[in-house]
């Protein structure tokens, strides 16, 4: 789950991270008065999910409360980069000396948190990694142990940070490591960190992506989710408690366990299919998980075919069979429905899917190849 930049530089600062003085604003009258309480020259930018928004004319300067509500009413209502702006940050302009960059972020392969830094901010930190990787710093934590002084030392060293200013960003580093293992992030980026003229540090942009699988226990970050700013399914899916990812192609996947719905995607598209999504019911999904499920897929216009691939161990393959009836009962279905089952009752499930318009498949690799059929190789 994304949050926006003035949400995620709220929740810095309460770990201590210094971050400019700012307030939000969703009119330009408000955009005025704020940028008169905050005083001096101050910077309005977009909150949206994107980037790329100085760019695109997001971010603004404005050197009097007057130009701040002209700037802001040119950025509010219009869409940036296809999301519209609803709200900007109005926040004191940062005297800048140097920009640098802060990250962690969950490293799947590594299946630790990589810490990266970089004397180059302000920049698109993929653009550097791509073009002067050797500019980027970077470590894996050891969840034992955390984030240590000489992992942070040895950082700031190779990627040529200055030694007067290693004390000011080894405490932000120490702070946005805290902030992320405590939000349940799976990233925290600072890009850039501003060293201003007068020395001090600050986070002059900041972007935390939270665990969606962890919101359980981030109530306060939960109630940040916007269902406007993400894909719709996702969120129908997240409210049915449901395991789903939009992908968008035209072949709905259902499944049960994540490694088998992979296979089916990984088996969908070597038949020259375009699996419209990854859904997993789950282990021992009863009939009405399914027929949410299948109900979910078909909300998908993209849609033109459905694929079930269950292997019953603790799901039992004539409950899944009663949620794909149930939900044909409750949702038109006109699209074509392959169906795999196997494992426990299969024989059971294929006996109550018997004289159906669903169509049966007896492998993995048949049933991919049925529905890549009848819906047509992309």
């Amino acid at each position: 789950m994304k949050i926006h930049e003035y949400q995620a530089k709220l929740l810095m600062a309460k770990y201590g991270i210094p971050v400019p003085p700012g307030e939000v604003a969703s009119t330009a009258d408000e955009a005025a008065e704020a940028a008169r309480r905050i005083g001096g020259r101050v910077v309005i930018k977009a909150q949206v999910h994107v980037g790329g928004r100085g760019k695109a004319g997001g971010i603004r300067l404005a050197e009097t409360p007057e130009e701040a509500r002209t700037v802001a009413s040119e950025i509010l209502g219009r869409p940036l980069k296809g999301l519209r702006v609803d709200r900007v940050l109005v926040e004191s302009a940062l005297d800048i000396d140097k920009e640098l960059y802060l990250g962690i972020v969950l490293d799947r392969a590594a299946r630790r948190h990589a810490v990266m830094v970089s004397a180059v901010g302000g920049v698109d930190i993929e653009e550097v990694a791509r073009e002067t990787p050797e500019k980027i710093a970077k470590t894996w934590i050891d969840p034992t142990l955390g984030l240590t002084n000489y992992q942070v030392r040895n950082l700031l060293i190779d990627a040529g940070f200055e030694r007067a200013l290693w004390a000011d960003v080894s405490k932000v580093l120490f702070a946005l490591y805290e902030c992320y293992t405590s939000s349940d992030a799976v990233l925290a980026e600072i890009n850039p960190l501003v060293v201003t003229k007068q020395g001090s540090v600050v986070a002059a942009d900041a972007k935390v992506n939270i665990d969606d699988n962890a919101l359980f226990r981030q109530p306060e970050l939960a109630a940040l989710r916007e269902a406007a700013e993400e894909n719709p399914l996702e969120i129908e899916a997240f409210k049915r408690g449901l395991q789903y990812v939009h992908l968008g192609g035209n072949i709905g996947i259902i499944g049960n366990g994540a490694g088998l719905v992979m296979a089916t995607i990984d088996e969908v598209k070597r038949e020259g299919g375009s699996p419209a999504n990854f859904l997993d019911i789950g282990g021992g999904a009863k009939a009405d998980l399914v027929a949410n499920a299948l109900e979910l897929v078909l909300m998908d216009p993209q849609v033109k075919g459905v694929l079930f691939n269950v292997f019953g161990g603790i799901t039992r393959c004539d409950e899944v069979a009663n949620g794909i009836l149930e939900a044909v009962r409750r949702v038109k279905v006109d699209v074509p429905i392959v169906v795999r089952l196997t494992g426990t009752n299969e024989a059971e499930g294929r006996a109550i899917l018997a004289n159906t318009p669903l169509i049966p498949a007896e492998t993995m690799q048949e049933a991919a190849r049925k529905i890549v059929e009848l819906v047509g190789r992309s």
